[in-house]
């Protein structure tokens, strides 16, 4: 999906409901600075509904969109042609303006925790792998599962009836997937007889578990604010290997911008100005 390479001025933006912390244009700007061009990266706080009306007044001047919550799902609807993995997911957190006028959708997602697990400590491959929650990161999770050759996934879910859209999603990417109620399995064991463990619970429902969840080889804990987790201490505690939610927000914008752009991320640029941002070191 490469762009025409040109210095033209162009417009990229995020929207979401609520979207005022989103740490997207300290990546793109930093990334665009990087690169020699002139566009800017700008919030928008729009919910779905806002999205559709929001993408159906943009002029040629505009190279992409960054999307999040809540709009993903709008995103496909509005879109001319979807990236097969985002047909997948359900979702799509980037929408790319081509010359035509037509729009794009991908779910860069995917990368985000490919790249999260990749550079916790070279993570490519596993059997099994456990995943806590069922919302949208748990979707992309096992989208991203799939192309690291994990293909049995136990989801640990406070709601059994609520995984219906992610046991969806396993079977359109091959991933073989068992829905258990979370408290009914032992974490300790689950974590040990798994190769990867991602937690996409918010911030504070996983924190009495913690020491058992960091009996596992690797864990992505999606949180990153407030920061270091009881889960990420406990993981650095045992030596395990870890990803963060930083780790994905970076990973994911590469392919962003590389669509947006045409040309390859600046991947160092926008690594360090999210660690300062953030004062958190970061791997690539």
């Amino acid at each position: 999906m490469a762009r025409s390479d040109d210095q033209a001025r162009k417009r990229a933006a995020v929207l979401g409901k609520p979207v005022e912390h989103s740490l997207s244009p300290v990546l793109h700007g930093s990334a665009y600075e990087a690169l020699g061009l002139p566009w800017t990266y700008e919030r928008v706080e729009a919910d779905a509904e806002q999205l559709v009306e929001f993408v159906g007044g943009l002029g040629p001047e505009w190279a992409g969109l960054s999307v999040t919550m809540p709009g993903k799902r709008a995103a496909l609807r509005v879109a001319d042609e979807v990236a097969d993995r985002a047909e997948a997911v359900g979702a799509a957190n980037t929408l790319v303006r081509r010359e035509d006028g037509s729009w794009f959708a991908d779910c860069t997602d995917v990368d985000g925790v490919v790249g999260a697990l990749r550079a916790a400590g070279g993570f490519t491959s596993g059997r099994a792998g456990l995943v806590l929650g069922a919302g949208g990161t748990a979707v992309a999770t096992l989208a991203a599962f799939a192309e690291l050759g994990v293909r049995e996934v136990t989801l640990a879910v406070r709601e059994p009836a609520r995984a219906a859209e992610a046991v969806e999603t396993a079977e359109r990417t091959g991933v073989r997937v068992r829905v258990e109620r979370l408290g009914s399995i032992t974490l300790a064991d689950a974590a040990t007889s798994h190769d990867v463990v991602v937690s996409t619970l918010p911030a504070g429902a996983v924190d009495p578990h913690a020491a058992d969840l960091a009996k596992a080889a690797c864990v992505l804990d999606v949180v990153y604010h407030p920061w270091p987790t009881p889960l990420a201490e406990a993981v650095r505690a045992s030596g395990g290997r870890l990803a963060t939610g930083l780790d994905m927000l970076l990973h994911q914008a590469f392919g962003q911008v590389e669509h947006f752009t045409g040309r390859p991320a600046p991947r160092t640029a926008m690594r360090d100005a999210l660690a300062a941002a953030t004062g958190h070191a970061l791997p690539l």
